[in-house]
This record gives C-alpha cells, structure tokens and sequence, in this order.
C-alpha cells in the first residue's frame, strides 16, 4: 500500500510539473506573439533620466501620429497610453522585472505601434534578462552611466557603463547621450552588430534656450538632444516632435521649483530629490545657486535611505566639495551615514539639523525659522520616501507656480 501511495504522488508530481512547463510554453509562445504585433520597441537604460527620456520620447512620437505606450518605472511606475492619459502599475507582491511582461501584453492590446519602455533591472545579469527576453528592443537607449547603484553594479563608474551594456539589443540600435565609456558602449554594440549612434555635445548645444522654455518644469538638454535623436530615426521631424515633448505630462520626479512667501520671507524650494548620484546632484545645485545668487540662507535637504549606505556615503564626501550652505537637514533613515561621511571631511557638526522622524509640516516650520528674508532650499538623495511628499507640501503652497518653473535654470 505504501508503494502504490508513493507511485501515485510521484504520478501527480509530474502531473504538476509537465503543467507548469505547458503554461511556461504558452505564457512564452504569447509574449513573443505580442512583441511581433509592436514593429517599434524602445528600451531605455542609464543611470539618470530614463524616466524623462521615456516621456520626452513617447510625446514625440505621439505627436507625430505613432499609436505608442509607455512605461516608466522612476518615481512611481506608470502605464502611459496612446492618447497620454496614465495609470499606475500595479504590484501586488513588490516590484519584479517578469512585469514587463504585462506591459507589453498591454501595449499589444491597445494596438501600439510602438511600446517605451525604462528599464527596471539594477542586477547586470537581469538587465540582459529584460532586454533579451522581455523586449527585445528595436532601439535601445542607455542615457548615461554614473556613480549610482555601486554597491549592485560596482565597485566602480566603468563597471556601471558595463552593467547598462547589458541591455544592448541585438542587431538593433543602441542611442546614447554618454561620452565618458563610449568605448565600453562600442564594445557591446560590435559584440551584437548593433548600430551605436551617440548624440555629440554640437547636438546638445544645438538645443536652444527658447526651446526649452516650452517645458513647464526644469528639462535637461542632454535628454531633449538624445529623445529628439531617436524620433528623428522613426521619422518624426524635430518641430513635431519637441511639440509632443512639450505636452508630454512630466515624471512626479522631475525637478521643479516652487516659490513661497511667508511673512515676508521668500522661500525657493528646488526639488532635486531624483538627482540621486554626487555629480547630478552638483550639477543641479549649482543650476539653482545660478538661477538665485542673491539669496540670504541656503538650505542643502539630503533625504536618505537606509537600504542604500553607499549613496548616503557618497553625498556626504562629495558635498564637501560644493558651494558652502549654512545648513544640512537630514530626513529620511539612515542619515548617521551621510554626517559620518561629511563630518570626517570637514562640515561642521553645529551645520546639521536632523529631522528623520519629522513630519512635512514640521520640517517646513523649521526651514522658515532658518530662512531669513529669503532662501534657496534644494531637496536631494531620494525621491522615495518622506521626498515625495515633501515636494508635494511646498508645490501645494507656492504662489506663481507655473511662471517660476517655466523660467527656472
């Protein structure tokens, strides 16, 4: 009897397993199927910008008259849709590259002609998975490679250029803003006879200030110059297409500035939260500090996270080297990483405030005790977290929101 029992479950395990394999088959044999109904697939990679750059791309093919969906996965995921209107993704068991999945079965239902897809993978041997396996892109993109992410794609910036060449498709194209590790971009796209077309810095400067007053929050002309380069290859001229990036709803993430004034003080509260790696963040600060050089206070806002020390480190070592503030607000987990990092290399202890168990309401009461008669506030580290609804607090207080955001940087 005990035999028979055993003979029998081990009948039934197969059962089990010969059914999982027939489901993997038709799932694949689907997929594969719904990618052929999409002619133009987009992957977009890089360190910084691949949310905007998704949009920015999306718009202008939209704009000139391609069916196109898009997907971005930066500060809150989004399905985007032919006629722009968006949705969030849903996930009810956490982020999870097999997702990707969906959104092309979703693109291929609304009869897109073309799908925009951000990567979502930060593992280099998953970055392939999503490209070889759930894309297969007709152009790749890879916007730029920073120091971010070290300790997955590390330990060094060249080993995140080679992380992101993972998702080099094949026999495709690959477009790219990056011109520090062009040879690591070079070598890959040789290795899968892709087409390597690299925007110069002639075609970023070319990308006048008059056009970028068409967007309503702070774009950067390396992704304009690097969007417009993909749509001019499907076709859509630059006019059409810069009008399309101009419509395009902006990432939640995307930097803004709002304006408040408060009992006589002026408060300019610049959200570059998403601008998470030292050199964007640098960038993006001075940008600020240029666009208001008069200001009496300067309040530097670091959001950290726990579950990323070496980001925190990294913010800490490299703020040193910035324009001096007057104060350093911490908020977030994890911020003994960051004063670690910055006391060591010679910020002032008396230069912190800490404010990790802070609501939003109490962090601005004490920015205005800071402020003076006027201040520049620049929110940076990370989005996720308390960064989001900060930047929410002060958008929703500004007064001549839409001017001062057209007229930013």
């Amino acid at each position: 009897m005990l035999i028979i029992t055993e003979m029998i479950g081990a009948d039934i395990l197969l059962l089990v397993f010969a059914i999982l394999i027939l489901f993997g088959l038709r799932e694949g044999l689907l997929h594969r199927r719904n990618l052929s109904r999409i002619p133009i697939r987009i992957h977009v990679n890089g360190t910084r910008g691949k949310s905007s750059v998704v949009r920015l791309i999306a718009g202008g093919l939209r704009e000139g008259g391609i069916v196109t969906c898009a997907k971005t996965t930066g500060t809150l995921a989004r399905m985007i849709l032919p006629d722009a209107s968006e949705y969030p993704v849903f996930r009810p068991a956490g982020a999870n590259v097999i997702e990707q999945v969906r959104i092309v079965s979703v693109a291929a239902s609304y009869g897109a002609q073309a799908i925009v897809a951000e990567c979502m993978a930060l593992q280099p041997q998953l970055q392939w998975l999503c490209e070889s396996r759930f894309l297969k892109a007709t152009h790749g993109v890879i916007t730029n490679a920073r120091a971010d992410h070290l300790d997955v794609m590390g330990p060094e910036e060249k080993d995140v250029a080679l992380a992101l060449a993972g998702s080099t498709p094949l026999k495709a194209k690959l477009f790219t803003a990056e011109n520090r590790h062009l040879p690591v971009f070079e070598h890959a796209t040789r290795d899968r006879q892709t087409k390597l077309l690299a925007v110069t810095p002639e075609e970023i400067a070319a990308i006048t200030d008059e056009e970028m007053e068409g967007f309503s929050y702070v774009e950067h002309k390396e992704n304009v110059a690097l969007s417009l380069r993909v749509c001019r290859d499907l076709g859509v001229d630059r006019g059409t297409a810069l009008q399309g990036m101009w419509k395009a709803i902006p990432d939640p993430g995307a930097m803004t500035i709002s304006h408040l004034r408060f009992f006589g003080r002026h408060i300019y509260f610049v959200n570059a939260f998403a601008a998470n790696d030292p050199e964007s963040s640098e960038l993006l600060y001075h940008m600020a500090i240029d666009r208001f050089p008069d200001i009496e206070k300067r309040v530097l806002i670091f959001n950290c996270r726990t579950d990323r020390p070496d980001r925190s480190r990294q913010l800490g070592e490299a703020c040193v080297r910035w324009p001096v503030a007057d104060h350093y607000l911490l908020m977030g987990s994890g911020t003994y990483f960051f004063v670690r990092a910055a006391v060591a290399n010679g910020i002032p202890e008396e230069k912190f405030l800490f404010a990790e168990r802070q609501s939003d309401s109490d962090i601005f009461e004490t920015i205005i005790e800071l402020a003076g008669k006027s201040a520049l506030v620049v929110g940076m580290g990370n989005t996720k977290g308390q960064g989001l609804s900060l930047v929410r607090f002060f958008r929703n207080r500004s007064i001549l929101k839409e001017t001062v955001q057209k007229e930013a940087l």
